[in-house]
């Protein structure tokens, strides 16, 4: 199985452009707010419950999927001080201890560009990032965005002047992933 972790700020068009790769290449999406959502509607966020069930699920996700022998799962994820140490060195652990192989994508775009998407109205479906003050906060104080935090390589696909469908394009011409159908 091939994990696709695609990471970056919020508003760099992570979802969009992995429903596009789904539709490419036939990989199910396993977006980081499914698990978010879920677990906060319990617990608060960061809190000790919500941290230790969140990253619980992301792995079981990323074992179980491995062990079906998926072909590919797409995963949208956003590095911020909640996750904790080693979350990157278990989730290789679960995909590479079972014949899997995780690539790596850094979403990036122009900071106007970055600034019209977070505002963008489609964010709230999933009660995402909506406030460039707030995302601001967030980057200056450390509290989200950890680039250091993974292995390399790691692919950077800058989305600026991308549409979904070419980004996706792009992503899969790189790691050389096949196509749905």
């Amino acid at each position: 199985m091939k994990l696709i972790f695609l990471h970056g700020l919020p508003g760099v068009g992570k979802l969009t452009v992995a429903r596009e790769l789904e539709r490419l290449t036939g990989y199910k999406l396993f977006h980081n707010h499914l698990t978010v959502d879920l677990v906060e509607s319990v617990f608060e966020f960061g809190s000790a419950p919500f941290v230790e069930l969140r990253e619980l699920i992301w792995l079981a996700v990323f074992r179980r999927a491995a062990e079906e022998e998926l072909p590919g799962l797409i995963f949208t994820f956003v590095f911020e001080r909640t996750v904790r140490d080693g979350f990157i060195a278990r989730a290789l652990g679960e995909v590479e201890s079972r014949g899997g192989e995780v690539l790596f994508a850094e979403l990036v775009c122009r900071r106007d560009v970055l600034e019209g998407r977070l505002t963008d109205a489609s964010r709230a479906q999933f009660g995402k990032l909506r406030s460039v003050e707030f995302l601001d906060e967030l980057v200056s104080d450390g509290r989200i965005y950890r680039p250091d935090a993974l292995p390399l390589p790691n692919f950077v696909l800058d989305t600026t002047d991308l549409g979904p469908a070419d980004a996706a394009e792009r992503l899969v011409e790189h790691y050389g992933l096949k196509r749905a159908g």
